[in-house]
């Protein structure tokens, strides 16, 4: 969309307009010549065509400086407006365990990931932040409604790449993602936890955490990703590629549903990518609130090609000028 910084600036166009119209009226239009062949030797239409060239270009320059001067740009100003919503803070495993590869040769913590993008994509004016945990937990981003932060934070999201302790600590966890969410404003307070173990890291209790989270009204969903029985896991990268070993799996699922009930939130457990879809659906029938969204988008300039454009413009007519059909003889 195309605006203007200065748009007072295009009062100057009609007002340009007149200056010439009134020029033109008062100004002489004929010439005394004492011979007419004088004249017709001078004046041929070739001549009187280019004589009146530089006045068209210094016209042209002035509407261009005129509309440099508006400061045209491209983009939206900040925006203020009521929006219904509700405050989401995406809570993800990411230990090591998230590498195996049970969702149709692909690793759990690629597809999670790209869940989560499609589940963000599909918001508007929600707030939404990103936790990430391992053996600890880290905020990876607050709740925010600048979508492409939280998207370019969970694509930088690797298992096992030790930045954080490896392990489990949902009790961390949720008390991370709750101490993010209690002070969003909005009736619907959310958090998705996505994991593929059991809690095992962590100083803080998940039980706790969630009868605390529960007191904030948080209701947290709990997802248990990852196949049953055993799955696929990278141990080692020789020579011959990566080597894997089939690896049980083991989900608290009793734990995650207590969590889940704590806090009226609901248990889902993804077996394959469909079932990480199931939980959209659920949220969005959530009860939503009136929140004041600001948006912030920076303009950009295009100022710069009609000063270039006048300026050379203004070249030409300095040539035109110049020469012999510039001057009145």
């Amino acid at each position: 969309m195309v605006s203007f910084a200065n748009p007072w600036a295009l009062l100057l166009l009609p007002m340009l307009a007149a200056i010439l119209f009134f020029a033109r009226r008062g100004r002489g239009t004929s010439l005394l010549f004492s011979r007419t062949p004088t004249l017709r030797g001078v004046a041929d239409s070739r001549a009187r065509w280019l004589a009146r060239v530089p006045g068209w270009l210094r016209i042209a320059v002035l509407v261009l400086l005129i509309a440099a001067l508006a400061a045209p740009r491209t983009g939206a100003s900040v925006i203020d407006a009521d929006a219904e919503g509700i405050a989401i803070v995406i809570t993800l495993d990411i230990s090591s365990s998230m590498l195996a590869e049970d969702f149709e040769n692909r690793n759990r913590l690629t597809v999670a990931k790209e869940k989560i993008a499609s589940f963000i994509a599909g918001r508007e004016f929600d707030r939404i932040g990103l936790v990430a945990f391992a053996g600890e937990a880290l905020t990876q981003v607050p709740v925010t409604i600048d979508y492409p932060v939280v998207y370019r934070a969970l694509d930088q999201l690797q298992a096992g790449a030790g930045l954080l302790e490896d392990g489990t600590a949902i009790g961390t966890a949720i008390a991370t993602a709750a101490n993010r969410l209690r002070r969003a404003p909005g009736k619907s307070l959310v958090m998705i936890l996505m994991t593929d173990g059991e809690n095992n890291r962590g100083q803080i209790d998940p039980v706790t955490a969630a009868r605390a989270a529960a007191a904030f009204d948080i209701k947290i969903y709990t997802i248990g990703v990852g196949s049953e029985g055993v799955a696929p896991v990278p141990v080692a990268s020789g020579p011959f590629g990566i080597q894997y070993a089939n690896l049980p799996v083991h989900i608290d699922e009793r734990l995650l549903r207590e969590i889940a009930d704590l806090t009226n939130g609901r248990y889902f457990r993804a077996t394959n990518e469909a079932g990480l879809d199931s939980i959209y659906d659920e949220i969005d029938r959530l009860e939503k609130s009136t929140v004041q969204v600001r948006r912030y988008v920076n303009y950009t300039p295009h100022h710069l090609p009609f000063v270039i454009l006048a300026l050379t413009l203004l070249g030409a007519e300095w040539t035109v000028r110049g020469s012999r059909w510039g001057r009145v003889p």
